[in-house]
């Protein structure tokens, strides 16, 4: 089935109302309220947390299942290599998650030394980008 320009943007302006929606009415409903210091901090360390599982869902979980897969491969090729094959390449195990656990890593001390959200971002993506293009990855 396809869709008339017209439906989709209805569609794209109805979602971007939903969204907005979603978005405001607790915003609105909650500046109103009184809410105790201890509730403010706790809040406070949301938006790290949100960034800290989003950074861990894109580089760690990916570099750990690709040393995984790496490791199963080495381990299925290693018996024919000890009966006098070739010893199988493992140093994509180590850099295929390279770039990204480095730029992160990066992003992260460049945060930490000069709380630039900005400077932190820029320097762990040049890390990334310098990485990938050195290895080829």
């Amino acid at each position: 089935m396809e869709l008339s320009p017209v439906t989709i943007y209805l569609l794209i302006l109805g979602l971007c109302l939903a969204n907005f929606a979603l978005r405001f009415i607790p915003l609105a409903v909650v500046s109103r309220l009184d809410i105790p210091r201890p509730i403010i901090r706790w809040l406070s360390y949301m938006p790290v947390a949100v960034m800290g599982a989003l950074v861990a869902v894109e580089v760690v979980i990916p570099a750990v299942d690709t040393f995984r897969a790496e490791l199963q491969a080495y381990q299925a090729v290693l018996p024919y290599a000890q009966d006098g094959g070739s010893t199988p390449d493992i140093t994509g195990m180590f850099l295929m998650p390279l770039p990204g656990v480095l730029g992160a890593l990066t992003a992260m001390l460049v945060y930490r030394y000069t709380k630039s959200f900005i400077g932190a971002t820029l320097a762990g993506i040049a890390v990334f980008a310098l990485l990938q293009l050195l290895l080829g990855t």
